[in-house]
């Protein structure tokens, strides 16, 4: 598929599906006019990506994960054990800031009453 389709099918623009190229989170083949090839897999990968992002990690962390994942359902496999603490130290972090934000939502909504 070309890049077009990849950035329909995942929701992602065709500028950042370059930039995750730049940044090595995707290889798709050249088609003999240059144009960008990508595969199923790839649809699968720039889901993962957006997940990762949207937990905080950037481009280059996420780019060290990549090798590591051998399914769509398994982020991380047994091959890279030197990546969990600092995934461990991510988690942790999302963590408590899903913490705080669960306690600033219970202040503003003891302020103004709960949501019906």
């Amino acid at each position: 598929m070309r890049i077009g389709e990849l950035s329909r099918r995942t929701g992602v623009s065709p500028r950042a599906l370059r930039y995750y190229e730049e940044q090595g989170l995707l290889a798709p083949q050249r088609r003999p006019s240059g144009y960008r090839e990508y595969e199923e897999r790839d649809v699968t990968t720039v889901r993962r990506v957006q997940v990762l992002l949207s937990a905080g990690l950037g481009t280059t962390a996420i780019a060290e994960i990549g090798p590591c994942v051998d399914d769509p359902d398994v982020v991380l496999v047994g091959r890279c054990p030197e990546l969990r603490d600092g995934i461990a130290r991510e988690r942790a972090r999302i963590t408590a800031a899903i913490d705080d934000l669960t306690a600033a939502r219970d202040i503003l909504d003891s302020l103004v009453g709960r949501p019906l």
